[in-house]
């Protein structure tokens, strides 16, 4: 169950109390698509924000994340956005293509945090001191906020690439592997925003040579 609005500010809270004044939340999204960029935000908020009812992007929708990214981007001391496109997640694999965004996103922070609390997963070469929380978007107000900015930026793109791209349906399931996006896959073969390296994606592409 997630937790409550108050104690998303807990590790926040403590961090302080140790002295740190220029905590950093980072989260990414679009890790498990077949189609379209891996995007990675890193937030620093300042000490004491509060932005009433703010919870990770899963858990709003689509018009109230609008409100929070743009009060994110009003408030914050720094954001950064990071997105790996699809020909370079195939190249690295999804997972190192994440580490990278996630820490690409907090060394492009500026100024630079002194620690920083990632959901899940830890990069390498950080600066500072960092703390990798599992399920930290739901634990963590400022991973949280990272969540939302990251979210709204990659629903954006995928529906400017819906124009580009029509038949796909992306404007509506933003390149996650529902049924309507698998149809339209082996209907129409894959895109430039297919990564090659998915096996539904694989698939297709032998079904479409052959």
């Amino acid at each position: 169950m997630p937790e409550k609005t108050d104690d998303l500010f807990k590790f926040e809270k403590r961090l302080q109390k140790e002295g740190f004044s220029l905590i950093a939340g980072a989260d990414e999204v679009g890790r498990g698509c077949m189609a379209g960029p891996l995007v990675a935000a890193a937030v620093i908020l300042p000490k004491d924000i509060c932005i009433p009812n703010l919870k990770e992007s899963k858990q709003v929708s689509p018009k109230e994340r609008i409100v929070f990214f743009k009060k994110i981007k009003e408030v914050a001391v720094a954001v950064s956005i990071i997105i790996i496109k699809p020909k370079e997640i195939d190249k690295l694999g999804v997972h190192k293509a994440n580490l990278k965004a996630l820490g690409q996103a907090i060394l492009s922070l500026n100024p630079q945090p002194d620690y920083s609390l990632i959901d899940s997963f830890l990069p390498l070469g950080l600066n500072g001191s960092f703390l990798a929380l599992k399920k930290g978007d739901q634990r963590s107000f400022s991973i949280a906020a990272a969540s939302i900015i990251a979210k709204v930026t990659r629903d954006k793109l995928m529906c400017e690439y819906h124009e580009k791209y029509p038949n796909y349906g992306f404007r509506k399931h933003k390149g996650y592997c529902t049924k309507e996006h698998l149809t339209a896959l082996m209907n129409y073969g894959p895109c430039d925003l297919h990564r090659k390296s998915f096996a539904p994606v694989r698939r297709a592409i032998l079904q479409h040579r052959a």
